[in-house]
């Protein structure tokens, strides 16, 4: 009998804390990338090549006429020339890193805190970016811009783009808007902004900001990142919530509060999704508990 072959794991469609077990930042992003890359297209935002810079090696659906014969014929090995214009996209990516986002709602190793989820989150969407030739960069913030890594294609990028992650702690409250505006000088041409944060910040400046870099003429998208436990209210007959930014508290009886805050939270994701539509900005709602490949499949 044939002998059948196994199939390849789906890192990119596993449980997030199941993925993160097998390692760092860099192994989690890789892997998750490599199962979510499957059949994927390349990205529509294709320009057109001006000037030489550098070559890499042959991928398949590389356009053949980029092709060096000569590199070809010393090495028998296929590269394709490289081109500064050969993608008009400029991305950059901001992960909020205020004290919020490393809460959890079950102990370790049940789940991952919003800021292990976005960070992972942030180096897969960044690797598929950098693949395909886009010039990506990173802005890490809490009430001020605590990294930056302009955007670019150039090797080791990628590198740099996960030790910025790495070297931003958990930080302190969230002011999104600084960090917005710091990157309006960043991307003179038309780009690409992705915000990860648990949006528990003010929303009118937040917007204010987010609005114009639509008039820009940018590309905005949103990940709204939430722990299960903040969607649904659940626990003992009575706990104290206590505010990681502000550490203010407030004693309550879960069971008697369910259904006004299930109301209340879903209020303000619909909130969210609205405001984001009617000013072209692309909203997604995601749970920590939620496959990292459903997550980047929002964006394809």
């Amino acid at each position: 009998m044939p002998s059948v072959q196994p199939r390849a794991v789906r890192y990119d469609l596993l449980d997030p804390a199941e993925v993160a077990r097998l390692g760092g930042i860099e192994i989690v992003a890789q892997g998750v990338v490599e199962g979510f890359l499957s059949g994927l297209h390349r990205s529509p935002f294709r320009g057109f090549s001006v000037e030489f810079t550098e070559h890499r090696a042959y991928q398949p659906g590389d356009e053949p006429r980029y092709l060096d014969w000569r590199i070809l014929g010393r090495t028998d090995r296929l590269f394709v020339k490289q081109f500064e214009e050969e993608t008009n996209l400029r991305a950059m990516v901001l992960v909020d890193t205020s004290r919020s986002m490393a809460w959890r709602g079950s102990p370790p190793p049940e789940r991952l805190t919003k800021r292990e989820y976005a960070d992972r989150l942030a180096a897969a969407l960044g690797l598929i970016l950098l693949r395909q030739r886009d010039a990506t960069g990173l802005i890490t913030f809490d009430d001020a811009v605590r990294e930056l890594v302009p955007p670019r294609v150039k090797t080791g990028q990628w590198a740099r783009f996960v030790q910025a992650l790495l070297a931003t702690p958990d930080g302190h409250g969230t002011a999104a808007e600084a960090a917005l505006v710091r990157l309006t000088g960043l991307l003179v041409r038309r780009g690409l902004v992705v915000l990860i944060s648990d949006l528990l910040l003010d929303r009118e400046l937040l917007l204010t900001a987010l609005r114009y870099l639509r008039h820009r003429g940018h590309q905005v998208i949103v990940f709204h990142l939430m722990d299960p436990a903040e969607v649904e209210l659940a626990g003992p007959p009575e706990v104290r919530f206590r505010d990681p930014e502000s550490r203010s508290s407030l004693v309550v009886r879960p069971r008697e509060l369910a259904r006004a805050y299930r109301e209340t939270v879903s209020r303000e994701i619909a909130a969210w999704r609205s405001v984001c539509r009617r000013h072209g900005i692309a909203y997604h709602h995601v749970t920590t508990d939620q496959p990292f490949g459903l997550a980047l499949r929002r964006l394809t």
